[in-house]
């Protein structure tokens, strides 16, 4: 009997051995979650995550509320997105790494931010972008200055925001840094989109020739055979400023066809409006 028992005992012993491994594989494959590696390969960029204190500084050098729609481009392990969630946002990622999408959506799930935190797997050149209110991003100079059409055509006043790199010959309008200046990545650079006012338009009885680059214009004002100097343009959004002269004026353009405001003239303040002439 003893005999049988220690020959049972044997047979299970080695059972185990061999089962062992592929139990053991098995456990492993079930607990194992995919961990980002700072500096993994990806499709336009490695992954080197920003700073949670930059990401902070940049949701708020946008003014990010619950009345905006964040894209975040390359959102990596969805940090951004679910930072600007808890501000009340809706948010969305798009990365092109499954793995992170899916590590992104398990975080948003977690902090119980999966009803306005959410990520799709895509290529950030292929998606519509037009719906968007802020745009965030951790890029490349060659790839900010690749997206920066898509990115002017924009709704106005459409706020892009930049870990770090610019978009080149687009100043910022905005640039501010974090307390801490630890590493590399501590600045936060921000874009308006401005209107569009490049082209003519006649201002009462005067002609503006408007000359536009990026967020700065200027150009000439021409009234019956005298013409003065546009200078000092700038737009922000729809908002903008210019001096013709020495006479100060400032409003909106309305939409691509109209502009109005108010100007400073003979120290009073005068109503102008300027529409489109059309070719």
């Amino acid at each position: 009997m003893e005999n049988e028992f220690t020959k049972a005992n044997s047979l299970l012993f080695t059972l185990l051995i061999i089962t062992m491994p592929q139990l053991w594989s098995q456990e492993v494959s079930r607990d194992t979650t995919f961990i980002p590696r700072v500096g993994q390969d990806g499709k336009d960029v490695i992954w080197v995550p920003s700073p949670n204190e930059l990401v902070a500084k940049m949701l708020d050098v946008a003014d990010v509320n619950e009345n905006d729609f964040l894209i975040d481009l390359g959102s990596g392990d969805g940090r951004t997105v679910i930072a600007a969630a808890r501000l009340g946002a809706r948010a969305l990622g798009i990365e092109y790494n499954p793995e992170m999408v899916q590590l992104s959506r398990k975080k948003a799930e977690d902090a119980g931010l999966s009803g306005r935190a959410a990520f799709i797997q895509a290529d950030l050149f292929e998606y519509d972008l037009s719906e968007a209110t802020v745009i965030t991003m951790f890029l490349l100079p060659e790839i900010n200055l690749k997206l920066r059409p898509e990115l002017l055509d924009l709704k106005p006043g459409t706020r892009i925001v930049s870990n770090t790199f610019t978009m080149g010959s687009w100043e910022p309008d905005f640039e501010v840094t974090t307390d801490s200046n630890w590493n590399s990545w501590y600045t936060a650079l921000m874009w308006i989109v401005p209107a569009k006012v490049e082209g003519r338009w006649k201002l009462d009885d005067s002609e503006l020739d408007i000359h536009q680059e990026f967020q700065m214009f200027f150009g000439t004002c021409i009234k019956g055979k005298e013409m003065q100097r546009i200078t000092g343009g700038r737009i922000t959004g729809y908002k903008l400023s210019f001096l013709i002269g020495d006479v100060s004026y400032n409003g909106l353009a309305d939409n691509t066809d109209s502009m109005s405001g108010r100007c400073s003239l003979n120290g009073k303040q005068v109503e102008w409006h300027a529409t489109r002439i059309k070719d």
